[in-house]
């Protein structure tokens, strides 16, 4: 599998890891309607998921992750 598809997968998997239950948790414990419920658990998501990113060096292409909660950048196997 490609790198740079691989990538895409963690952030879409890592994305959606925290929409859910976020999106679930603004449903019932706030007073929001309509598209506020999903555009409030969007951008809880985005703020708190990792990203991902495909990078061709010199040894190959490796993926590096950079997160909220890790300082620093990260080398993915």
């Amino acid at each position: 599998m490609n790198k740079k598809v691989k990538s895409f997968l963690y952030n879409f998997l890592g994305f959606s890891v925290f929409y859910i239950p976020a999106y679930l948790l603004v449903m019932n414990y706030s007073h929001l309607q309509g598209l506020w419920i999903a555009g409030t658990a969007f951008m809880v998501s985005l703020i708190l998921a990792p990203k991902f990113q495909a990078v061709k060096t010199h040894d190959g292409e490796k993926i590096y992750m950079k997160w909220l909660f890790i300082k620093g950048v990260k080398e993915v196997g």
